[in-house]
């Protein structure tokens, strides 16, 4: 795979038609002209490539107005970085150079990388984010400025712009965050950043993030839930608040996850949008204990199954998320006067349960699929150790009433006529 979108390999070595004039110029050393192109400022110098005659190159500098413009003292450093950068000036080498790539072309090329590339692949949910954030406020406000020109100046108007947007202070750290990673993307042939930078958060004016809005369902209100929530909802939700699980894992889970006496969950799978992918980190995937109670609603609410998914529609495909919260939690937390929170809550409300009860810390970051904290933790054990981990997983309980499973009646589906698609009458 190219490192960069489209590259135009430029050569400057000695052996070419037109001797003389290289090694005069290698020796004084070029520094270009700059002139105007349409809308740009562009920087003119010759190249040599190589068994050619030498060729009049331009590359942008900037625009000649609006965002990403520059000042004539910034053009001619630019300029001057976008010479250097060519490789005129040097007989002895070649680069890749991507000057004139827009923020635009690098941004699509790192967004198909971080999907296909094999370290640290990244998950299609996060992708799905990136490229909202792209299609909502990158694109328009930093596509079309060149990868060079994407500095401390140009995420400064960006901040700003998001700034008047009145967005949160955590997204607006996290679309920066996108943008030094598009930047740092830009490599040569040897792994270097063609554009390091040094990024000034006082000058950018980022955000610091105070306190989150981090909504916790306590014992009680998940007690309410729970008794408020039917059929296979209100395993879900005892399941969920009882393990502090992610709801992608729950949705993922297949019957065969589960130890015969369902005392023991496996997280080897998870699910987004109806999809069933790997689990989050590497960390997630790992064993999640249950307390004898929370086991025994699991299990009858199993029955004599032996395969598929542990929830699912009518279709056996996994549950939507976004159906779940729409048609069920968030009506029911309406009801219970409650205010309007996601699934994540159920986690924060079990993490926060667990140290009440001075469970293990590093029992805890496993069970519930985090890294460790500290080497101490990494040199701990007890996570091998199956009869501590149910031992404790007894003793601290679940802080919540669990419900008995009352199975709901199958009302038999009637068949359909397979010529007209009418339903049989006489069925």
């Amino acid at each position: 795979m190219a490192l960069c979108p489209q590259p135009e390999l430029r050569y400057t070595r000695t052996a070419t038609p037109d001797k003389r004039k290289r090694a005069c110029m290698a020796r004084r050393g070029q520094v270009g002209t700059i002139a105007v192109s349409g809308k740009w400022y562009v920087v003119r110098f010759w190249k040599y490539p190589e068994g050619q005659n030498r060729i009049h190159a331009s590359e942008r500098i900037c625009p000649v107005s609006g965002e990403g413009f520059l000042s004539r003292g910034e053009r001619r450093c630019r300029a001057n970085e976008i010479v250097e950068a060519s490789g005129v000036n040097d007989t002895r080498k070649f680069i890749t150079s991507t000057n004139g790539t827009t923020f635009r072309e690098q941004l699509e090329w790192f967004l198909d990388h971080a999907v296909n590339r094999k370290r640290n692949a990244v998950k299609p949910a996060t992708i799905q984010n990136w490229k909202n954030c792209a299609e909502k406020w990158l694109k328009p406000n930093l596509g079309d400025v060149p990868l060079a020109a994407v500095n401390n100046t140009a995420v400064k108007a960006l901040v700003s712009q998001l700034h008047e947007a009145e967005l949160s202070p955590k997204s607006i750290t996290n679309y920066v965050g996108l943008v030094k990673l598009v930047v740092g993307s830009a490599i040569d042939e040897n792994g270097e950043q063609l554009f390091p930078r040094k990024w000034n958060h006082d000058f950018i004016d980022l955000p610091v993030i105070a306190a989150q809005h981090q909504p916790t369902f306590t014992p009680e209100t998940v007690t309410a839930i729970v008794k408020e929530a039917s059929g296979q909802e209100r395993v879900l939700y005892a399941l969920l608040a009882g393990t502090g699980m992610r709801v992608g894992e729950a949705l993922g889970l297949e019957v065969q996850h589960l130890s015969p006496d369902c005392e023991t969950i496996t997280i080897a799978q998870s699910c987004w949008q109806g999809s069933i992918q790997a689990p989050k980190t590497k960390n997630a995937y790992r064993q999640v204990d249950l307390s004898s109670e929370l086991a025994q609603l699991l299990k009858s609410y199993i029955g004599e199954r032996r395969s598929g998914l542990l929830f699912s529609n009518r279709f056996q495909r996994p549950l939507s998320q976004t159906n779940l919260l729409r048609r069920s939690l968030h009506p029911i937390l309406k009801t219970l006067g409650v205010p309007k929170a996601g699934f994540h809550a159920m986690r924060r409300g079990r993490i926060t349960w667990l140290r009440k009860q001075q469970a293990p810390e590093d029992l805890i970051r496993f069970w519930l699929g985090q890294a460790a904290g500290s080497v101490t933790d990494r040199y701990s054990k007890l996570a091998e150790d199956l009869d501590f981990r149910r031992a404790v997983a007894e003793r601290v309980g679940t802080g919540f009433a669990v419900p008995v499973h009352e199975p709901k009646p199958m009302i038999p589906m009637r068949p359909r006529n397979s010529v007209r698609g009418e339903v049989d009458v006489a069925a």
